[in-house]
């Protein structure tokens, strides 16, 4: 990512992102909604209807956060219905860049060079940091929201004129656990690899880092009594842990000093993690090039000479006792 203050570029984001030692994640700025008629959704303003072509994605296959837009993207069968760009792996003092690399897609749209052009695009004089999934309104010219979490629940709603409603990643009969294990899973996995990997203090890391195993300690227990974590169908639930698993032994283990214990140690976890990976184009949206490219040249703070380790072979094909339900 990178920084804006007043539409100006900075290189000091990490500065601003910590606090007495510890990494604290900003929120996200636009928060606007895509609904099926162009009504105001749950924040923001109204004026963004579904309509196919109409929208744009912009991603990293790096990202566990804009991961999961490309999953939802997928299972509701919208790949002719929302475009998407995936910005190069290497992430440096400019952020996130549309260089050329294997598998990044450049910026289709307006040849930008860097992420940060769009948001200044959208708004000159933006101040904060800039990051993705972003997703991107063809037709105002702007950036309707940057919040992945919302973003998957537009996908998974808004569009289905368009898309495959049978797929339905939020039900309304499991949104309250769906949203509570959400938040745990947030709090002390999918951001707890971060304020462990970021962390500035001894304190500060051994905190993240005691929450990240309790919480997968106790999400191996739930899983050994239920195939899914909100009940017996995948779930957006699932969908958010998995983004975070796919990563962990290859990067957060060792990258972000995650090394209490792998995933493949978990025998639920490792079965979990695997399934989801098996259902039909899921792995074409997992790129570990970009992935392990990423992390381990981006942050000179955590990784200062660079070198990407060549292991571990990790293989997410082999059987599974899981039968994934996604209806």
């Amino acid at each position: 990512m990178s920084l804006l203050i007043q539409g100006e570029l900075r290189t000091d984001w990490m500065a601003h992102e910590t606090e007495e030692g510890e990494f604290v994640r900003q929120d996200s700025q636009f928060r606007n909604w895509v609904t099926t008629d162009g009504e105001a959704g749950p924040t923001g303003e109204g004026g963004f209807p579904a309509e196919a072509g109409r929208y744009h994605l912009y991603v990293s296959y790096a990202c566990p956060w804009a991961h999961r837009t490309l999953i939802f993207r997928l299972l509701k069968g919208l790949e002719s219905i929302i475009s998407y760009s995936v910005v190069h792996p290497y992430m440096g003092p400019e952020g996130w860049s549309f260089k050329e690399y294997p598998g990044a897609k450049g910026d289709d749209l307006y040849g930008a060079g860097y992420m940060y052009e769009l948001y200044t695009r959208a708004q000159p004089d933006y101040s904060g940091i800039v990051t993705v999934p972003v997703l991107w309104d063809k037709k105002r010219q702007t950036i309707v929201n940057n919040e992945s979490a919302e973003i998957i629940r537009m996908l998974n709603g808004a569009f289905n004129r368009f898309s495959n409603t049978n797929v339905d990643m939020y039900p309304p009969e499991m949104q309250s656990v769906i949203d509570q294990i959400n938040s745990e899973v947030y709090e002390n996995v999918n951001n707890g690899v971060y304020r462990a990997g970021f962390a500035e203090s001894q304190t500060a890391y051994e905190r993240a880092y005691d929450n990240l195993f309790a919480t997968l300690d106790h999400l191996e227990e739930r899983l050994g009594r239920q195939d899914w974590l909100a009940g017996d169908r995948i779930t957006e639930a699932d969908w958010r842990l998995f983004t975070t698993l796919v990563r962990f032994d290859s990067v957060y283990y060792v990258h972000f000093k995650c090394n209490g214990r792998r995933v493949v140690d978990y025998p639920e976890l490792w079965d979990f993690a695997r399934a989801l990976y098996q259902v039909p184009g899921v792995a074409e949206t997992v790129n570990m090039d970009h992935i392990k490219t990423h992390y381990y040249t981006s942050h000179p703070e955590v990784n200062p000479r660079g070198l990407i380790p060549k292991g571990p072979e990790i293989d997410f094909n082999t059987p599974t006792r899981r039968k994934a339900n996604l209806y």
